[in-house]
């Protein structure tokens, strides 16, 4: 067409690179402020309660896979007896496994014995 087009570029790095910048400074700048002045406002309000080792806090609730055990400790009010209660529900589910007779198949390895070796 005869028109040169490369003056009609705009070079990108010091206008997007400088605007870039700018806007990573203000950021970061007003998430220090945020976290710096203000990050009590941030925080759960149960973490300002006093601690007492004697009692665990209503909060504190532990994963899936140990609620049968914590429901288990909690209901015995003696420890001693808590871990036995504990010990003996893993027992009760143990000694279910070992009747053979309950099983919807049959087989060998499927067999107590089998279980055991394996």
């Amino acid at each position: 067409m005869g028109v040169s087009s490369a003056s009609r570029k705009t070079a990108f790095h010091y206008y997007y690179s400088a605007k870039d910048v700018f806007v990573f400074v203000v950021f970061f700048f007003i998430f220090l402020l945020i976290t710096l002045q203000f990050g009590y406002r941030l925080i759960d309000a149960e973490n300002f309660i006093a601690a007492d080792a004697l009692v665990t806090p209503t909060h504190i609730q532990p994963e899936w896979y140990f609620l049968f055990a914590y429901a288990i400790l909690r209901s015995v009010p003696n420890k001693l007896g808590g871990v036995v209660a504990l010990l003996l529900s893993v027992l009760v589910l143990f000694l279910f496994s070992l009747n053979s007779k309950a099983l919807l198949f049959s087989g060998f390895q499927f067999s107590p014995v089998s279980r055991l070796f394996f």
